[in-house]
């Protein structure tokens, strides 16, 4: 058996990761296309190699099913994930996003804590995803308000005093709406409220908050 066959067939197995990953954004699916392509490479090398020397190789099974399965993963998985990116804000929301929040070099030169497209929304309804911070919350029930950070490894579940202001969103939920803590993402809708003096006074108070009336 010829291993790039059996290799092929591994990767293109594990490009359902691709929709998998598409369910939380675009971007994710978009990071796990290596996998499908990589299956793609070498279900074709193998196709050949298994062809041109039969005697000596098999599994030309094998490295068809691993292109079939990489070429339709990869295509469903990306078609998923846009399809989930244009329907997932509900009507009447702003899609906005933490990498929004943060002010580039340009916002900075002119003194704009708050990038100028992002302070438009103040007092607007946006539509946002981000992560529960555990330790933002006493309770992992009916939590009426807690942290929404940018993720859930690279900067927000570390050290608080190290989050930057634009990795993160005190969310307080309206009525009688109430969420419970789970470590997977969350679609989070209401208006925002923004107080950029929060960011230049030493305050740790949060800069951008959010009065939700949507979550899932």
């Amino acid at each position: 058996m010829h291993s790039g066959a059996i290799a092929s067939l591994v990767f293109g197995l594990l490009s359902v990761l691709v929709a998998l990953a598409g369910r939380d954004t675009f971007e994710s699916a978009v990071l796990m296309t290596p996998l499908p392509l990589i299956g793609l490479a070498l279900g074709f090398v193998a196709v050949r190699r298994i062809s041109a020397t039969p005697d000596m190789y098999k599994g030309l099974a094998a490295a068809r099913a691993g292109i079939a399965l990489s070429l339709i993963l990869l295509v469903a998985g990306l078609g998923y994930a846009g399809y989930v990116s244009v329907t997932e804000v509900p009507e009447g929301y702003a899609p906005t996003s933490f990498a929004d929040f943060k002010p580039d070099e340009v916002d900075l030169r002119g003194n704009h804590i708050v990038p100028p497209d992002v302070a438009k929304l103040d007092g607007q309804k946006v539509f946002i995803k981000g992560y529960f911070r555990p330790d933002s919350a006493k309770f992992t029930k009916n939590v009426k308000q807690f942290l929404l950070v940018r993720d859930n490894n690279q900067c927000c579940f570390g050290d608080m005093s190290t989050v930057q202001f634009f990795d993160q969103m005190a969310v307080a939920m309206s009525g009688d709406l109430a969420v419970d803590y789970k470590p997977g993402l969350f679609r989070m809708g209401g208006k925002l409220h923004i107080k950029p003096e929060n960011a230049v006074n030493g305050s740790r108070l949060p800069v951008y908050v959010l009065e939700a009336d949507h979550a899932e």
